[in-house]
């Protein structure tokens, strides 16, 4: 939001710095991000000097061109060659002297430099309005004053005005800073706190009076919930003309370009006090009547901007007797506007339920300054004194006179809301205690008044231009602010609180799988939850009592329902990369899908994979291999396997996604369906390669983690012991032999056991073979002696010799 500082400084009289009151207001809450300067004309004509034209005779090579000797207030005069008809010795002109830097109407700076024209020397140039941006017109150059000295600065001749310019970083439950007077009202909060008194000065209507009533326009407001207050006014005779210069300067200033001169003084009213203002043609209001409703959906309706719209049930409309006139609070109808021609207004203004006026918005995609201001919640206090305000003004640069009363349909009042505020819970919030005569002074500056005191706190009444203020914390806040948040001391010790988190808590789970699967070369996505309600035709397996969600207020049609399954998601994903030439693709994504059954909503947690393309490029040393079914179900069990879920059972699914897959339960539980996705479900998102897709049901394996116990063991605390056999075995014995039989002889200190050598061939008998094997020995209570060792390896000797007939080498 822009905020001029001439402009503010005429609801309050202060001569500081602009960085000085940015900083302030940075303080209150209202972040300056930044100063621009503004000039009324773009270079504020520095350079530009007075010239008296001594002498003007014809270019000897040029019809078209004069060469003049001007006097700019130099030892000597200058030679000018210049091409404009009206040139004559004896004007003064306005001159443009060396190095100066114009402007086009663009915007587009360029330098006056010394140059030759035709063989003829040019020092400067006699400028036209348009090139000086003093107006448009370029039939010839400017005549000035005779009176004028030469050499006077033109930007001593012209009022030229020089502003700054704040952008406000506006959050958006601050409605009541939404123009200048509301920024001077916080200024001045700020002010008293640093002892600084200062009066708010508020544009008076104490003039306003009926010059006559010889232009009733009935008011009809059928639909008083999403119009609670409509004000109207109608002023005749007018004018329609540009603006003043020092009206345009103004909008200029903040980025609004002047239309004329009515349109110009609802726009200045709107920025000044932040009520939104509409002046239609009266001469256009069928009837003579403004009736405020809603009207059938479907109805056509053609706005200011040239686009036909289709209006939604909901919309409300200022009409006439006979056609809708504007979409109330957002945008006003083509027809009804105020045009050159317009002599006679009716000028409206409105408080409008903010919720309404947000979804039009939203609906039409429209975003005006009033719509703006309308759904963050304006001063319904505020819209009869802002008419007056507007039209008063209207007819001071428009002449003409209000001609009917001031009809104010105002049924049911809004009153101030009331909050108690307790003492103790504004120290413990803040953290230090502010003294109570301090709070008092803060409250009042504020407007808030206090209509009662107890030790334990005070009844508040808060004005009805605060409508982000109705909570106790939300009255805290305001004090903290204007007290200002670098007064609060800082503590002496700081304090802090261990977070205690469950090992198979979600997220750390999330965050270990996540893992898993970036290091087998996935990556996250984050899709919307919203979706496209068309997709749910391809749902065909869908559970009739789990219903779609529609969203009440879509930001679009293709973005109107929650998501029921995470696939369509990923598979605008999948589309997206494969159309920017990323068609080898490994996705995954946490998240929650949504449903309603019966009165319930229900989101379950889901982890959805996606494989498509290639599993290995093709490259000079292989070729492509393509991404297959089993590698999919790799990387699901793997998934499960990562989290102790071994004991799987497959069956095929039942999802009519997949054009062939399967399940995978665990303890008679559903926890993934995966498979290849249908050709048909492809080519609804342009997809014409394969893809593979995995849905786990996040939560039944929430579930059975939660079910399925840790198996550990502590660390041994006593050494092992390995000791190695040379075995000559018959070439039918197998290690399997081996192994088995080392277990059952000696089940107690035996750990493991390792085949590390075979060997066949010279030296050894026909028919025999040569095992190398260790074996790993500890005991879980005590070291291992070396007598213990040697009557366990005898053992396993002993045994081999028995059921295999082995020999030691």
């Amino acid at each position: 939001m822009k905020i001029s500082y001439n402009w503010l400084k005429q609801f309050i009289q202060i001569d500081w710095e602009s960085n000085k009151t940015g900083e302030l207001l940075t303080d209150l809450g209202l972040e300056v991000e930044g100063v621009e300067k503004f000039e009324s004309v773009k270079g504020g004509l520095k350079g530009i000097v007075v010239g008296h034209v001594l002498s003007c005779e014809k270019h000897t090579n040029a019809d078209k061109l004069n060469v003049t000797m001007v006097d700019i207030g130099l030892d000597a005069p200058v030679q000018i060659v210049c091409g404009a008809k009206n040139v004559a010795a004896g004007q003064k002109v306005p001159v443009a002297t060396i190095g100066t830097t114009l402007y086009t109407a663009e915007g587009e700076a360029w330098t006056i430099k010394k140059g030759k024209i035709r063989g003829e020397e040019s020092f400067g140039m006699i400028c036209a309005e348009d090139e000086l941006g003093l107006g448009t017109s370029h039939d010839g150059i400017m005549v000035l004053d005779k009176k004028l000295k030469a050499g006077t600065p033109c930007s001593d001749v012209f009022d030229i005005e020089e502003d700054e310019v704040f952008e406000i970083g506006l959050t958006p439950n601050r409605a009541d800073a939404m123009s200048h007077f509301g920024v001077a009202r916080d200024l001045k909060a700020g002010l008293k706190q640093k002892e600084i008194t200062k009066e708010l000065i508020t544009p008076s209507t104490s003039h306003f009076n009926i010059n006559d009533r010889s232009l009733k326009v009935d008011i009809d407001v059928i639909n008083t919930e999403l119009a609670p207050r409509y004000c109207g006014v109608t002023l005749s005779n007018l004018i329609v003309q540009p603006s003043p210069t020092w009206l345009q300067n103004r909008l200029k200033a903040i980025g609004l370009t002047p239309k004329n001169n009515v349109v110009d003084a609802t726009n200045y009213v709107l920025h000044e006090l932040g009520q939104p203002l509409h002046a239609f043609d009266a001469a256009k209001i069928k009837g003579n009547k403004i009736v405020v409703k809603t009207l059938d959906k479907g109805t056509k309706f053609t706005t200011l901007d040239g686009v036909e719209r289709t209006l939604h049930e909901d919309d409300l409309m200022i009409c006439d007797s006979e056609k809708p006139l504007c979409l109330a609070g957002v945008f006003g109808g083509l027809g009804s506007g105020v045009t050159e021609d317009t002599t006679s207004i009716f000028l409206e203004s409105a408080y409008f339920n903010p919720v309404s006026i947000r979804k039009s918005a939203k609906r039409h995609a429209l975003n005006t300054d009033a719509s703006f201001r309308f759904e963050r919640g304006i001063d319904i206090e505020n819209v009869e004194y802002s008419l007056k305000r507007a039209a008063l003004l209207i007819k001071e640069i428009a002449g003409g006179e209000i001609t009917s009363d001031v009809y104010d349909l105002y049924p049911k009042k809004h009153p101030n809301f009331e909050v108690f505020l307790a003492f103790e819970k504004i120290n413990k919030l803040i953290g230090q205690e502010i003294p109570k005569d301090t709070i008092k002074s803060i409250l009042a500056s504020l407007d808030i008044k206090v209509k009662n005191v107890t030790e334990a706190g005070m009844g508040l009444e808060v004005p009805s231009y605060r409508v982000d203020v109705q909570r106790q914390v939300d009255v805290i806040e305001e004090i903290l602010r204007v007290y200002g948040y670098n007064n609060v001391a800082f503590g002496q010790k700081l304090n802090a609180s261990i977070a205690t988190t469950e090992v198979a808590a979600d997220h750390t789970i999330q965050n270990t799988i996540g893992n898993v699967l970036a290091s087998k070369g996935y990556y996250e996505i984050l899709t919307n939850s919203l979706t496209n309600p068309d997709y749910t035709s391809l749902l065909q397996d869908e559970d009739e009592e789990r219903k779609s969600i529609e969203i009440i207020n879509p930001l679009s049609g293709d973005l109107s329902i929650l998501r029921k399954t995470c696939l369509f998601s990923a598979l605008e994903a999948a589309s997206y990369n494969i159309n920017r030439r990323r068609a080898n693709l490994k996705l995954f994504e946490f998240g929650k899908t949504y449903y309603a059954k019966g009165d319930k909503r229900i989101e379950p947690k889901y982890l959805s994979i996606l494989i498509s393309g290639d599993s290995i490029p093709d490259s000079w040393t292989n070729k492509a291999v393509a991404t297959n079914f089993f590698e999919l179900k790799a990387i699901v069990q793997t998934v499960l396997y990562r989290l102790g879920l071994t004991d799987l059972k497959s069956k095929p699914t039942t999802s009519t996604l997949f054009s062939e897959g399967l399940s995978l339960t665990h303890k008679k539980k559903e926890l993934v369906s995966f498979g290849l996705i249908k050709k048909s479900i492809l080519k609804q998102f342009d997809i014409k390669q394969d893809v593979l897709f995995a849905d786990f049901d996040w939560d039944a394996v929430l579930k059975q983690i939660e079910i399925s116990p840790v198996a550990y063991k502590e660390i041994p605390k006593h050494p092992e012991v390995k000791r190695d056999f040379a075995l000559l075995l018959d070439n039918k014995a197998s290690y399997k032999e081996l192994y088995d039989l080392a277990f059952s002889a000696e089940r107690k200190h035996l750990k493991d056991m390792t085949l590390f050598d075979v060997y066949e061939g010279k030296n050894l008998p026909q028919g025999k073979k040569s095992y190398a094997v260790s074996f790993t020995l500890q005991d879980d209570k005590n070291t291992l002696t070396e007598k213990q060792i040697e009557k366990i390896m005898s053992k396993l000797q002993h045994t081999y010799e028995r059921n295999l007939g082995a020999t030691l080498r």
